[in-house]
């Protein structure tokens, strides 16, 4: 692996410091899509960077625990990261549906809440919706990939539409209407509109999982807007005296993130270098 990259800001590499100087007690939090997997056209076939898992394997026994913050189900993280039953992973936990639902490595198992009544009201009107949207013509299965989180969210994916920008912003506004009408909230994404329940984010989970482990710093990496609330949750924190380093998995599509961050890696590349150059510089054994 290459040299631990420098941070461009002062909290950054404060954060950083903290990490290193005292990873017993340190969280390194991770986002799924776009941040460990590679974004593709179908989002049932994304899956774990190859590095990742090796990476992962080297840096968490040298850590207080390793964080996958996901709006996937925390079963579908578990399986496409390819997490369940590695060695090395002890310290693994996957906050899946932005925290409602957890798996943790120690015992294998996911514990999760009743859904919310409003994601199946809205995955029954959803068809009709999509058909009568403009520029849609009855073809909605075939340009647009709808998501089942597991009864708790639902995600349109517009990536596989002739035009997705298009499409998406065609639909933003009648998923907005379906959302509010069942108690939902909608939440933009990479060629995605995800109808999910409120007081669920990223933010929310890290916070209250960070507080659980009584972490003494944090790295988190994300790649969309949907990593802004955790990215507000850090910059929070950080207000409050835990140090931590925001990382924008870099993309085209999402500008805001890599504004907001400390560091700037090439996607799930340059996330698996990062977690990679982690482990050399606290002394994890190279696989």
């Amino acid at each position: 692996m290459g040299p631990l990259p420098d941070p461009v800001t002062p909290a950054g590499r404060d954060g950083l410091a903290a990490l290193l100087a005292r990873p017993g007690r340190a969280v390194v939090a991770l986002d799924f899509d776009g941040t460990l997997a590679d974004i593709v056209p179908d989002p049932e076939q994304a899956r774990a960077h190859p590095g990742a898992v090796p990476a992962l394997t080297r840096l968490a026994p040298r850590l207080g625990s390793i964080a996958v913050v996901t709006g996937r189900p925390a079963g579908v993280a578990v399986r496409y990261g390819g997490f369940a039953g590695v060695p090395g992973l002890e310290h693994l936990v996957v906050l899946g549906h932005y925290g409602a639902e957890r798996w943790d490595a120690v015992t294998g198992t996911v514990h999760a809440p009743a859904p919310h009544p409003g994601v199946a009201a809205v995955q029954a009107e959803l068809p009709g919706v999509l058909d009568r949207s403009g520029g849609w013509r009855g073809t909605w299965v075939e340009t647009a990939h709808i998501e089942n989180k597991g009864g708790r969210a639902i995600a349109v994916h517009t990536r596989r539409a002739p035009d997705p920008q298009a499409a998406f912003d065609a639909l933003r506004g009648p998923l907005e209407e379906l959302a509010e009408r069942h108690g939902l909230i909608l939440e933009p994404g990479r060629m995605v509109l995800e109808l999910r329940p409120p007081g669920m984010d990223k933010g929310v989970a890290l916070a209250e999982y960070l507080r659980e482990v009584d972490a003494s710093a944090v790295l988190y990496a994300g790649d969309d807007l949907g990593d802004l609330a955790a990215f507000a949750a850090v910059e929070k924190l950080r207000s409050e005296g835990l140090p931590g380093t925001l990382v924008c998995s870099g993309s085209a599509e999402v500008a805001e993130l890599a504004e907001r961050a400390d560091l700037v890696v090439d996607g799930p590349s340059g996330v698996v270098e990062l977690l990679g150059a982690l482990a050399d510089r606290l002394g994890g054994r190279a696989s």
